[in-house]
């Protein structure tokens, strides 16, 4: 997909809503002769501010339109450290094709989905430098691969920080471990140049002492965008564990709706149901039917935990929501036809945690009834939440677990 031909187009929500207009795509350059990967795209806001999308809230893109879904930030975009602009930093570029001694122009860059899911540049199409002021009509194109550019491909001893080029490939906890074995200095230089969403997911890796060091690093309104990518649970507990006034402070910058979540989750007790839930459960209403149910289930954002069962309810459908009326497993829907109705699926010996429920009561809830998501409801019998297995673990296991496990994981890297 050349990028030139997306650019300018609409960008809607999962509903068709209007959201702006693509104004460009960022990358990041990588060594070892892997091609650039898209990170993500610059919306364009009809109020002519310039906001980041991360490819993991592009549902699809084609000629037409892109369908973006999630929570978006509003944020105005800031390129970060290592991100090139595919418009602004490359189309009509001067450009040395390798082993070549004549100058052409970048007329276009293209872009295509790997087999991992992820979206990498792939070709760029040159152009002869223009002889006089301005094009012929008939002006050839010839398409190369991304390696023959030396702007895309770095040469040998000239390549970016490897380091960081790993990092952007790697799971949020090999992240995690490689941010815990950095000196503090370099750990805020990788920190600053990953994305909002991988730094949060690898923040959520790391032991609690060191989750608060790293956020306290950053400097506020980047550290209150990194907790709006974090999950609310993930969020509220780390933000227990600033001192008051660096948390109010973060508190005021996340978005309303982030910052509110997370506002809820610390009025409960930290080992109670209410504090180790999220506020972020898949809830249906009682005429939905298995087709919508699945649908919303699909939504690539979702954790599989929370995946594994959806919640019934009376209106209001956010949490806290109408009178909670049941839950449906996931292998139900997948058995079930379409246009069945999720309120006639409902498992009838599910019943609903208390939102003050203790960790024992919790833990031998998911232990007696093998379950992976469990519904929180409060003293009027109200969604409030949703507790999910790997909640319980965290609150089970030893407060340190994740440093031992960071630091065997390096021993056992080492030889």
């Amino acid at each position: 997909m050349f990028i030139s031909r997306i650019h300018d187009l609409p960008i809607v929500d999962s509903s068709g809503d209007s959201l702006g207009t693509l104004g460009d795509v960022v990358v990041s350059i990588r060594s070892r002769l892997r091609p650039p990967r898209v990170k993500g795209i610059v919306m364009e806001l009809f109020a002519r501010r310039r906001v980041y999308v991360p490819m993991e809230r592009v549902y699809s893109l084609d000629a037409s339109q892109v369908v973006v879904s999630g929570v978006l930030n509003a944020r105005r975009f800031h390129r970060r450290e290592g991100e090139s602009l595919v418009i602004e930093d490359f189309i009509d570029r001067h450009v040395i094709r390798r082993g070549s001694t004549i100058a052409s122009l970048i007329y276009d860059v293209s872009m295509a989905s790997s087999r991992n899911g992820e979206w990498e540049i792939n070709q760029v199409a040159l152009t002869p430098m223009p002889k006089g002021l301005s094009f012929s009509s008939k002006v050839p194109i010839t398409v190369v691969k991304w390696s023959e550019i030396p702007d895309l491909s770095p040469a040998a001893g000239q390549a970016p920080d490897e380091q960081l080029s790993e990092l952007m490939d790697m799971k949020p906890a090999d992240v995690a471990r490689e941010l815990h074995d950095m000196a503090e200095a370099r750990r805020l230089e990788v920190a600053q140049a990953l994305d909002d969403h991988r730094l949060a997911e690898a923040i959520e890796e790391l032991p609690e002492d060191e989750q608060v060091a790293l956020i306290s690093i950053l400097n506020p309104e980047r550290a209150a965008d990194v907790l709006e990518e974090m999950d609310p649970d993930d969020a509220a507990d780390l933000i227990a564990d600033l001192p008051s006034d660096t948390a109010e402070v973060l508190l005021t910058r996340m978005r309303p709706e982030d910052a509110q979540d997370v506002r809820d989750l610390l009025a409960y007790e930290e080992n109670t149901a209410g504090g180790m839930m999220t506020p972020e459960p898949i809830i249906v209403a009682a005429d939905a039917t298995v087709a919508d149910a699945l649908a919303m289930v699909r939504e690539e954002q979702i954790p599989a935990a929370l995946a594994a069962m959806v919640f019934v309810v009376r209106p209001p459908l956010e949490c806290p929501t109408g009178r909670f009326l049941g839950g449906v497993h996931l292998q139900r829907l997948l058995r079930e036809p379409p246009s069945e109705l999720v309120s006639g699926l409902i498992d009838p010996e599910l019943e609903p945690l208390d939102v003050d429920a203790p960790l024992a009561v919790v833990s031998r809830y998911f232990a007696t009834y093998d379950m992976v998501v469990a519904p929180v409801v409060d003293a009027q019998v109200r969604l409030v939440g949703a507790v999910t297995v790997d909640d319980v673990l965290d609150h089970m296991l030893p407060e340190d677990w994740r440093g031992i496990q960071l630091d065997q994981d390096g021993a056992a890297a080492r030889p």
